[in-house]
C-alpha cells in the first residue's frame, strides 16, 4: 500500500513523489523530524541574537516647552532612545510615571510644583532611574545633591538651547547617563545585566603585616558617588591618620557644595582643595572642577625624595595640592588616574587607591599604577555599584588586591592603615 507526499523545495516546486510502505519509514520520518525541529531549534535561536533590543523609554518632565522640545531633539540623535511622553510640572510627571512606565525619567530639579519632592513621590509611588537636571549655580547645586540623596540616579548641569561643541558633549553625557540607567537595579523593564565573574581571583597582595602602612589614600567615582560618599565618609574617625584625595566628577560649580555637605555629615574633616594648600592627616580633600589635582613636595623634602616614600616617621604635611588645567587630554577634569599618579609619584607604596561606582574607565591607569608600585588597590563591588563600570574595568584587568561592598569600605580603610582607636 503506497501514499503520496506533496514536497517543495529548492528545485522540487510542488512536486508528488510516490513512496511506498518500509519498514525502516517510522525511523526515516523521525530522523527527518528531528532533523527540521533542530534546524527550526537553530533558526530561532539565531532570530532570537539578530533581534535588536526594545528602545529605552524616556519621559522628559520640563516647565519650559523650549526645554521639552530642547531634550527631544537630543535625544533623537540615538536610535535605541525613544521619547514616549513629556510633563510640565511634578504633578503631571508623577501620574504620567504611572501611567507609561518609563524606563527613565528626565526631571528638572527646579520644576514648577518642586521637583525634588517629585522625585521623592517617584521614588515611593512607582521607583524607577530618574536623571536630574539643574543649574549649576550654589543653589542648584544644593537641589542636586538633595535629589541625589533621595534616590535620583544622576544628575546633569541644565541644557542649553544654544547649538556647538558643548551642546554635542552635553548630548553625549545624556545619551551615556540614560543607558547606564536603563542598566541599573531601579530599572525594571529592563533585562538586568550578566553579573560579572572574574576568570580569576584578584591579584594577591604582600601580607598584611609586610605591606607598608598607607600615607594617603585617593579615592575615585563618578556615577553614584555622591551617595557613596555620603554613607562612606560619616563611617570614618576624626584622628585618620591619613589624608584622603577624593575625585568626583563633576560639573563645575557642584564639588563645593558637596564637600560642604560631606563635611556637616563627617568626623573628620572635609574641604573642597586649594591649590598651595598644605596635605594634613585627618582630612578629606574634593577635587574641584574642572581642575586636575596633583600632589607635590614642599621645597624643604626635595633633597630627601626617600623621606616620603620609605620613612615611617615622615609627615604628609610636607606635601601640598597643585591645580591644574594640565594634561589637557583626559576626558574627565578633574581626572582620577591624574591624582593617583601624582600619589604615587610622592608617596610610592603608601598609596591606598580606593574606585568606587562610576561609568567609564578613568582609574584604570592610576590604580594600575598604585598596583605597580606596591601600594594597596581597592574596589567597590558590583552588587552595591550604581554603576559597576569603573570597577569592572579594574576587576577585569587584574588590579584589585581587594574587592567590598561599600559598606565594608570604612572597615578595610581603618585595618589597612593599622587603625588604633582613641582610649
Amino acid at each position: 500500500m503506497g501514499f503520496e507526499q506533496g514536497f517543495s523545495g529548492a528545485g522540487f516546486p510542488n512536486t508528488s513523489f510516490a513512496v511506498m510502505d518500509s519498514p525502516n519509514m517510522d525511523s526515516a520520518v523521525k530522523t527527518s523530524k528531528t532533523r527540521n525541529d533542530g534546524a527550526d531549534l537553530r533558526n530561532s535561536s539565531m532570530n532570537i541574537l539578530h533581534q535588536p533590543l526594545p528602545a529605552i523609554r524616556i519621559l522628559i518632565a520640563d516647565d519650559s516647552a523650549v526645554m521639552r522640545n530642547e531634550l527631544s531633539r537630543m535625544l533623537d540623535s540615538s536610535p535605541q532612545i525613544r521619547v514616549c511622553g513629556t510633563a510640565r510640572d511634578g504633578q503631571e510627571v508623577l501620574e504620567k510615571t504611572k501611567l507609561l512606565q518609563p524606563d527613565v525619567v528626565l526631571l528638572d530639579a527646579e520644576l514648577s510644583l518642586n521637583g525634588v519632592g517629585a522625585l521623592k513621590r517617584i521614588m515611593s509611588d512607582c521607583p524607577c532611574p530618574v536623571i536630574m537636571f539643574s543649574s549649576a549655580t550654589r543653589e542648584g547645586a544644593a537641589v542636586t545633591l538633595e535629589a541625589l540623596s533621595a534616590g535620583a540616579f544622576d544628575y546633569l548641569p541644565q541644557v542649553s538651547s544654544q547649538r556647538g561643541e558643548n551642546a554635542l558633549k552635553v548630548q553625549q553625557d545624556l545619551i551615556e547617563k540614560i543607558e547606564a540607567a536603563s542598566h541599573s537595579w531601579l530599572a525594571r523593564k529592563r533585562a538586568p545585566l550578566r553579573r560579572f565573574e572574574p576568570a580569576a581571583a584578584p591579584r594577591a597582595g604582600l601580607p598584611q603585616r609586610s605591606r607598608p602602612i598607607p600615607r594617603i589614600i585617593v579615592l575615585g567615582t563618578s556615577t553614584g558617588g555622591p551617595v557613596a560618599l555620603q554613607r562612606l565618609l560619616p563611617e570614618l574617625p576624626d584622628d585618620l591618620p591619613v589624608a584622603m584625595i577624593v575625585v568626583q566628577h563633576m560639573p563645575p560649580g557642584f564639588t563645593g557644595p558637596l564637600a560642604k555637605r560631606l563635611d556637616g555629615l563627617s568626623r573628620v574633616k572635609v574641604c573642597e582643595a586649594g591649590h598651595g594648600q598644605a596635605v594634613v592627616p585627618g582630612t578629606v580633600y574634593i577635587a574641584p572642577a574642572g581642575h586636575h589635582t596633583t600632589l607635590s613636595r614642599n621645597s624643604r623634602s626635595q633633597d630627601s625624595e626617600s623621606n616620603l616614600r620609605n620613612s615611617e616617621s615622615n609627615h604628609p604635611h610636607q606635601v601640598s595640592i597643585c591645580l591644574s588645567y594640565n594634561p589637557s587630554g583626559k576626558a574627565h577634569r578633574p581626572s582620577v588616574d591624574v591624582a593617583m599618579v601624582s600619589a604615587v609619584e610622592v608617596f610610592g607604596n603608601r598609596t591606598l587607591g580606593i574606585i568606587l561606582t562610576g561609568m567609564g574607565t578613568d582609574g584604570l591607569q592610576g590604580m594600575t599604577a598604585i598596583r605597580d608600585a606596591g601600594g594597596l588597590t581597592m574596589g567597590q563591588d558590583e552588587a552595591s555599584s550604581v554603576v559597576y563600570g569603573m570597577p569592572r574595568c579594574c576587576a577585569e584587568h587584574g588590579i584589585l588586591q581587594q574587592v567590598v561592598s561599600l559598606s565594608e569600605v570604612p572597615q578595610r580603610i581603618l585595618q589597612a592603615i593599622h587603625y588604633l582607636p582613641k582610649v
